[in-house]
């Protein structure tokens, strides 16, 4: 088992149950080993249509529509934050952030490169 910690924001806390406290929640979960940031969003139950900007470790791991980093694989001590989709970006990341190698890469393969006022599915031409 892999043991993770996880803060929730926003209207989202509610899906940590007891330990929300209203606008946020912290739980210390244990994970079977090679558990995904995706099998963790699953196993809290949290729509993928209310999560937001989330965080591996303080990476940027994704926003709303951009997934690739559901596949990313949770170690033992990892802290993954996840917001609701309308929350706001973090003040602590208020000059940027540093991303995980998926999204990196999502970026880089979309057409618009990222830069884009909402991040929703684009249908290819």
């Amino acid at each position: 088992m892999t043991t993770i910690e996880v803060w929730l924001y926003g209207p989202i806390a509610r899906y940590a149950g007891e330990a929300s406290q209203g606008s946020h929640a912290q739980l210390s979960l244990e994970i079977p080993e090679k558990s995904t940031l995706g099998d963790l969003v699953d196993q809290l139950g949290i729509p993928r249509d209310e999560r937001g900007i989330t965080f591996v470790n303080g990476n940027l791991a994704a926003l709303p529509g951009l997934e690739s980093s559901l596949s990313l694989v949770l170690g033992d001590g990892d802290r993954v934050g996840i917001s609701h989709r309308k929350s706001m970006w973090p003040m602590q990341y208020r000059f940027g952030a540093q991303i995980t190698p998926q999204l990196e890469e999502e970026f880089r393969q979309r057409k618009d490169r990222g830069v884009h006022h909402a991040y929703t599915k684009v249908e290819e031409e």
